[in-house]
């Protein structure tokens, strides 16, 4: 079991604040799988908006957040020298949303390689609160160079 911190997240993603979505990697078996820890505040900037009054993180930025899950995965296997400046969503099927997500919640993100071919993955990836799976959804993502 390998673990990371939020410098060695920022290593490996181009992400920074407000946009940077996970605080930690609880687990990352290189090639395979990773569990990532969101932490869900209130002082999260998408809040003041969706909605004043009953603050639910909005679904396409769990959707990113199963996303940079998977790109710290994908990433961890290339050598450092090796590493793109960014990775980049190309799609997104079977995308279900099962229960919000509020502040106070810790969300528990894990992603795993289905299949990957020269620059391309696709990933499977679970987001759950507790043992309440919130949302799920298969990501396909390339890096490298986009053109």
């Amino acid at each position: 079991m390998q673990r990371m911190d939020i410098s060695e997240i920022m290593a490996l993603l181009p992400h920074r604040y407000p946009m940077l979505l996970i605080d930690r990697i609880i687990d990352l078996v290189p090639g395979e799988k990773v569990v990532a820890l969101k932490n869900v505040t209130i002082n999260e900037p998408f809040f003041s908006g969706h909605f004043p009054t009953l603050p639910v993180m909005p679904g396409v930025l769990i959707v990113e957040a199963m996303g940079q899950a998977g790109g710290v995965l994908i990433m961890s296997e290339l050598p450092r020298e090796k590493i793109p400046g960014a990775i980049y969503f190309m799609g997104c099927d079977k995308v279900r949303f099962r229960i919000p997500v509020t502040p106070g919640d810790q969300l528990i993100l894990e992603a795993k390689i289905i299949k990957k071919r020269l620059k391309v993955v696709k990933l499977s990836a679970t987001a759950m609160v507790g043992d309440k799976l919130v949302a799920e959804a298969e990501l396909l993502a390339t890096y490298g160079d986009p053109a």
